[in-house]
């Protein structure tokens, strides 16, 4: 049976997330009602990653399989059409061996914080960033996120409803970078916890500040307590970057 591999962009506005869910449309939801209006088939179109409400992607990949073949190209052209209006494009289409996951083959996955720090308030990048008016660090903040990478107990960044088996994580690369006005915070890592990445961003923003220092930072990190994090940055700045993959 032919598997498909989807590299695949969205803006994660209108939707509960990447998962189906019955108190909302999805990104799974609409490109499984694309497969199949593509070929009559049912198939399940697995994620790298499950963004949730709000959340974009850059470069999401995925898979399905379906019992009849396809050009690459028109499964491509054919879900991109039978998605709108929906914000979501396939980039790209590959036939895959069969032994390719999108989640359980990925090595690592890579998310992007976008902060937009002026006085004036958003109109282009409104639902796409988080807009912070008053002045911010980013050097201070690069600095302090460092005392973050390594192996860790990560409860104090982890949200109350994670579902994950284990709190322990290893980040592989935080850094905070600012371009103008646009402070972007990048993490890399094998796998994260829910709400992970937003709340390493609202508590770099208490550094940005001159709230925190490097120091309140690694103590609450070092508190394994969610009363400790300082706030969980908005979704809406929030992007999948990339999936990693090991290379055959």
């Amino acid at each position: 049976m032919p598997r498909y591999k989807l590299t695949l962009e969205y803006d994660g506005t209108p939707f509960v997330g990447w998962q189906r869910q019955e108190n909302g449309p999805s990104v799974q939801e609409a490109l499984e009602k694309a497969v199949f209006a593509l070929c009559g088939e049912e198939a399940d179109v697995c994620g790298a990653g499950r963004t949730d409400a709000g959340v974009h992607a850059l470069a999401m990949i995925a898979h399905f399989e379906i019992a009849r073949e396809f050009r690459a190209d028109v499964i491509r052209d054919a879900l991109n059409h039978h998605m709108l209006p929906a914000p979501i494009s396939v980039l790209q289409v590959e036939t895959i061996d069969e032994a390719f996951h999108a989640r359980f083959s990925c090595i690592r996955r890579a998310y992007e914080y976008r902060i937009v720090n002026r006085r004036a308030r958003l109109a282009l990048d409104l639902n796409r960033a988080w807009h912070i008016p008053y002045a911010l660090d980013s050097e201070a903040m690069d600095a302090a996120a460092q005392v973050l990478v390594g192996k860790h107990d990560f409860t104090t960044f982890r949200a109350a409803a994670c579902q994950s088996a284990s709190p322990v994580k290893s980040l592989d690369e935080i850094s905070v970078t600012r371009a103008g006005d646009d402070v972007i915070v990048r993490c890399a890592a094998r796998s994260f916890l829910h709400n992970q990445v937003r709340s390493f961003v609202g508590s770099l923003v208490e550094v940005g500040r001159g709230k925190w220092r490097a120091r309140d930072l690694k103590d609450a990190l070092l508190a394994c307590d969610r009363a400790a994090c300082g706030q969980v940055a908005p979704a809406a700045g929030l992007y999948f970057l990339r999936a990693d993959y090991e290379k055959n």
